[in-house]
């Protein structure tokens, strides 16, 4: 039942004599960052202000535009940042403009701060205009401004030249 150690007893000693390593269960290897939203929920796609698009940008997800943008935007949250200028449409849940928009705006909350610089009209189901905003365009309240597109079925629209011709 009791042996002796086999330190005394004569032959090769080289597993002895070897330093073990310290024993580290296998594991997954770790991540180097820590992801800045809760899982399953994104955080906002960023437009850095040395970025110019040019096209139309639609996401169901949030944006926070920095840099110039020519073309519609569709969003959950859109955020126009202090240096950034949009120069179409945007239609979102939630709005909030902070730099300059060239086009019109729509959105259940829109809210324009001290810096905003708006030029286009505003469909809106709330508005919060901040005292020093600048804004140069019509504003209109919906329910649901957000299924309120363009002119579709329904809808007749004739421009000058178009009614000059037909003489009805």
């Amino acid at each position: 039942m009791f042996s002796k150690s086999r330190i005394n007893e004569p032959g090769p000693k080289a597993e002895a004599e070897k330093p073990k390593a310290p024993e580290t269960p296998m594991t997954k290897p770790s991540m180097d960052f820590t992801p800045s939203a809760p899982k399953g929920k994104a955080g906002a796609s960023v437009l850095s202000s040395d970025l110019t698009v040019v096209g139309n940008l639609r996401t169901t997800g949030d944006i926070q535009v920095e840099g110039t943008v020519e073309g519609d935007i569709r969003a959950h949250l859109l955020t126009v940042g202090e240096s950034a200028t949009i120069r179409g449409e945007i239609v979102a849940d939630d709005i909030v403009v902070n730099g300059r928009v060239i086009g019109r705006v729509r959105g259940l909350k829109v809210r324009l701060t001290s810096t905003a610089r708006v030029e286009g009209d505003i469909i809106h189901k709330t508005i919060a205009i901040e005292s020093g905003a600048h804004f140069e365009g019509s504003v209109q309240r919906q329910e649901d401004p957000l299924s309120n597109g363009r002119p579709g079925a329904g809808t007749v629209r004739l421009d000058a030249a178009a009614a000059a011709k037909d003489p009805e």
